[in-house]
């Protein structure tokens, strides 16, 4: 793998696409560690992510203020892979990864690497809520984008996308990336479903 924006994405929609094919439609209420989402909601909004995100790889306007309602219809799980791919696609193409994006106005590859983030976070939220033990997001993976989000954390705070950072035991000493990570977005690395 590359540590390309493109090929950091395939390699987190690798792991990340089996885990939205394996939520089972039992499982759609469940709470997750996002607390403002069930499984159904945090679905739909990666969804929004997904789309989102491969609009800001061509340099164009999106629109974040709604969430789309794909989850519970027609093939969803098979929408999102598709979907997913066509992220990894856009990412690929020139220039995709330059200059500024949208009307973000941030650095391309920033924003590529936010992108990431959600996948690979929003894949181990949904992995916990929904018992798929087996997931783990990709090391190269988890270090670009813990190097990226340390810098977004105080603006994502403020905007309110970011929880405050989780107090990891020993100040951290010893955490394993995905853990330092997890804590840096608000997130309790060793949450499980009540």
């Amino acid at each position: 793998m590359t540590n390309t924006i493109s090929g950091l994405l395939r390699a987190a929609a690798e792991r990340s696409v089996p885990v939205v094919r394996g939520i089972a439609d039992d499982r759609l209420g469940d709470a997750t560690p996002c607390t403002e989402y069930d499984v159904r909601h945090l679905v739909d909004h990666l969804f929004q992510v997904v789309v989102n995100f491969r609009r800001l790889a061509a340099k164009k306007d999106t629109d974040f203020s709604t969430a789309p309602d794909r989850v519970g219809h027609g093939d969803w799980r098979e929408e999102f892979a598709a979907e997913t791919e066509a992220l990894v696609e856009a990412w690929a193409a020139p220039g995709a990864d330059q200059g500024t994006t949208g009307a973000m106005n941030m650095p391309a590859g920033l924003v590529g690497r936010m992108a990431l983030g959600d996948l690979a976070v929003h894949a181990w939220d949904l992995a916990r809520a929904t018992g798929q033990k087996e997931y783990t997001p990709d090391p190269v993976v988890v270090r670009e984008v813990l190097t990226a989000f340390a810098e977004l954390a105080p603006t994502a705070r403020r905007m309110g996308v970011f929880g405050e950072e989780y107090p990891l035991p020993d100040g951290g000493a010893g955490a394993s990336d995905l853990d330092r990570l997890l804590a840096l977005t608000g997130r309790d690395p060793e949450w499980r479903p009540a």
